[in-house]
């Protein structure tokens, strides 16, 4: 398959790299320091499930590339809409446009920019960031990617691209039976562990061990999970528990790309995650305090960081 990542970080640049292996014509955009190495010596990923090496063709302007089979769409939340105004050299008519980002409305800003045909909704697990240019790091979690039509179809193109990424060593692949359920599944989660961590400045162990600071983030996945409901979003009944365990086996220093950004005067995602809860919760009429507490604390900084 001819695949372009646009927004080749830490989970476009690992995704780029296995498909690479597995002897795909694989793409990166990216642009500044990361591009610049990209072209100049190649990409790295370092990785726990083992490390590699490629050269692949690196741009900035999609029009290099031209028509792919499938466009890996993994861009931070808050560059969606601007980033998605620059996918048209990309496109074919059978397109496969994936988000592989965070939240649950990125799907839908994407649809608005290129048509719904082209999009596929995706869910990635797994702790990778760019730790130099030219440098993915793969830290921690399964490297699980679920994806799926948005309206559940098992098309050619989504069966082509499960085939790909099943046959690529490091990446547990998993083609869902509907994709808007794993959204919101993740959503939860996440808004639990960025929130939490970004909030009090510490890693999970830390909360885990404060009785407060844990119930809080169990309530966060709680509002969450009444919210998706209330959408209409048929959730497991298990969800919060799951996810409860799961934290519960995470390394105890684990924080978050929200923390990281939030250190690191970068843009926050918070947009993406708890302002998108509590704007959905108002649509719903469902109280979220705590998703609430956790915007209100990062809003200061997210508009800090924005200028």
């Amino acid at each position: 398959m001819k695949i372009a990542v646009f927004g080749a970080g830490g989970v476009g640049g690992y995704l780029g790299a296995r498909l690479a292996d597995a002897g795909h014509e694989v793409h990166l955009v990216a642009r500044g320091d990361h591009l610049a190495a990209l072209q100049s010596d190649g990409l790295r990923v370092e990785s726990i499930h083992g490390d590699t090496s490629v050269e692949l063709p690196a741009t900035d302007d999609p029009a290099d590339i031209g028509p792919c089979d499938v466009v890996l769409f993994c861009v931070k939340a808050h560059d969606t809409q601007d980033a998605a105004a620059a996918l048209a050299p990309l496109l074919g008519a059978e397109t496969a446009v994936v988000s592989v980002q965070n939240g649950v409305d990125n799907e839908r800003w994407l649809a608005d920019e290129i048509g719904e045909e082209h999009v596929v909704g995706g869910v990635a697990y797994i702790f990778s960031t760019i730790v130099e240019p030219g440098v993915v790091e793969h830290t921690g979690g399964p490297a699980r990617f679920v994806y799926g039509e948005l309206d559940g179809e098992r098309t050619d193109r989504i069966e082509r691209l499960d085939d790909a990424l099943s046959a690529s060593d490091g990446i547990d692949a998993v083609l869902a039976t509907d994709i808007r359920v794993e959204l919101w599944r993740k959503f939860a989660f996440i808004c639990a562990q960025a929130g939490m961590t970004a909030t009090s400045r510490l890693p999970v162990g830390e909360l885990r061990e404060t009785d407060a600071s844990w119930a809080m983030y169990r309530r966060i996945i709680e509002e969450v999970c009444t919210v998706a409901r209330a959408a209409g979003i048929d959730l497991p009944d298990g969800t919060v528990d799951e996810w409860l365990e799961f934290a519960r086996e995470l390394d105890p220093g684990m924080y978050s790309s929200l923390h990281y950004d939030l250190t690191h005067d970068k843009r926050l995602e918070l947009d993406a995650l708890h302002g998108s809860v509590v704007r959905h919760a108002s649509e719903v009429d469902v109280d979220v305090p705590m998703n609430e507490a956790v915007h209100a604390i990062l809003r200061p900084w997210a508009d800090r960081n924005e200028r």
